[in-house]
């Protein structure tokens, strides 16, 4: 039997109010929270946004996801993880600060806003799964401990994944920052020096100093370097990138095992939600305002993280005309963390489409 995806469509011209109403009647109509039960914890996975960025899922929408399921008397926490790149979200300190900048607070929403502190052992649970890259997933306990999962993804274009959605939110987003290094740890970037223009901004950015300048051109210590791709993603003249055919393709499904993961006990209580509306070239870590690259299409929620993204990456490609992430991203495959996911059991890549 096909997996139930929901959707409600979305015009760029909507407001804010217009799209949070339309969050409503999904989350009633679809019955995706029906699984939440009194008194259960239930972890609302969130990315609040790096600094400068627009494109993160609004917290008025979160807010009426995160009423529906208060209203089941289930405990909610809006949660999200440390990243692996310099910035204010490395630590929880700086990264609560930001969620807060972003509209992400217990005033504004009614829940606890949750950033654990990874640093610290007792946070960090190590969940044993025995795949073919990842034997034992690092995860931030919150999300390992929590009863329920309900994962608010905004659906979009990755530097590395070719698109990220509701698989990516949860096996790169509960990952710790040990756990995230796993999942880059194979990535080799190669610096091609004929578009190199030697302006230094991967050598500030590097977090363990793996590149310098020589011959005015950058220079990446492959012995230093931890493959968290920073340098890819703030080279300004796309001269950095991974050399997929050294190993760097396993990241997907390295990715994917640590979606396993997080779902791990949980297939009966989660739920999904993706927003593919400003839909952009890069993710929400990207401290920028990225433009649209696709018109909206609406909000999805299933039941199924793999019909979910294979329904909303078909509805992106439908409405361009063209696969637009591939042709952004042409050296990533996208669809391989589908395909993982679905030969891992995580889902069905068949769906039935429920438009409201």
């Amino acid at each position: 039997m096909k997996s139930k995806v929901y959707l409600i469509p979305v015009k760029d011209t909507d407001n804010i109010p217009t799209i949070a109403k339309k969050v409503k009647i999904l989350c009633e109509e679809s019955k995706v929270l029906a699984f939440v039960s009194k008194d259960d914890s239930v972890a609302v996975k969130m990315h609040f946004g790096e600094e400068g960025n627009t494109g993160f899922v609004k917290p008025e929408y979160v807010k009426v996801a995160c009423d529906a399921i208060l209203d089941k008397g289930a405990k909610v926490s809006l949660a999200e993880t440390n990243t692996l790149y310099r910035g204010r979200r490395t630590n929880s300190r700086d990264h609560l600060a930001i969620a807060a900048e972003h509209g992400f607070t217990k005033k504004i929403i009614g829940v606890d806003v949750v950033i654990p502190d990874d640093s610290k052992k007792e946070n960090i649970a190590d969940v044993s799964i025995n795949q073919k890259f990842i034997k034992t997933a690092k995860l931030a306990r919150f999300f390992v401990e929590a009863a329920a999962i309900v994962a608010i993804s905004h659906f979009k274009g990755h530097l590395m994944t070719g698109f990220g959605g509701a698989l990516k939110n949860l096996g790169m987003g509960c990952a710790s920052r040990e756990g995230k290094l796993m999942q880059h740890s194979d990535i080799s970037p190669v610096v091609y020096e004929q578009k190199c223009i030697g302006c230094g901004e991967c050598e500030k950015a590097c977090p363990v100093k793996a590149i310098s300048l020589k011959n005015n051109k950058a220079f990446i210590d492959s012995l230093k370097c931890i493959g968290c791709a920073t340098c890819i993603a703030v080279c300004p003249s796309v001269a950095i990138d991974v050399n997929w055919e050294a190993g760097g393709s396993a990241m997907p499904e390295k990715m994917i095992e640590y979606t396993f993961a997080v779902m791990k006990g949980k297939k009966d209580k989660s739920a999904f939600l993706n927003f593919a509306i400003k839909i952009t070239k890069e993710c929400d870590c990207l401290a920028k305002d990225d433009p649209r690259v696709s018109p909206d299409i609406g909000i999805l929620a299933s039941s199924d993280p793999v019909s979910i993204d294979k329904a909303s990456l078909d509805l992106v490609v439908k409405a361009c005309g063209r696969d637009i992430f591939k042709e952004l991203h042409p050296h990533r495959d996208g669809s391989r963390q589908l395909s993982y996911a679905h030969e891992l059991g995580l889902g069905k890549l068949d769906y039935e489409l429920v438009t409201l």
